[in-house]
């Protein structure tokens, strides 16, 4: 089962996002945990997630994510999908990121 995580500011405004994440993984039997944290979460809450992607609006922490948790993929949010809440298309990206992975 893989885990996404998404990171925002305050770990809220991805929160719609993350529910259409998921009905989108329920309508395609998928399974995987999506949860929402801050930025300033990551470290601790991102840190046994597959795949990590940023809001947006904290695209300028990517570099530093990187830094914070090696061998993790982490990448931002396409801005008009998060615009518009698109989540299976926020879904199969955060399922491609871990394509060659152990359990892929």
């Amino acid at each position: 089962m893989k885990k996404i995580m998404l990171c925002c500011n305050a770990g809220m405004s991805t929160g719609l996002l993350v529910k259409k994440m998921r009905e989108a993984a329920e309508a395609q039997g998928i399974s995987c945990q999506i949860g929402a944290c801050s930025v300033s979460e990551a470290g601790e809450k991102a840190k046994d997630a597959d795949v990590i992607l940023l809001g947006p609006q904290v695209r300028y922490e990517l570099k530093k994510l990187k830094a914070l948790l090696p061998g993790k993929p982490v990448e931002a949010v396409a801005p008009a999908d998060y615009g518009m809440l698109r989540g299976d298309r926020v879904l199969q990206a955060a399922l491609s990121m871990t394509e060659g992975q152990d359990g892929a």
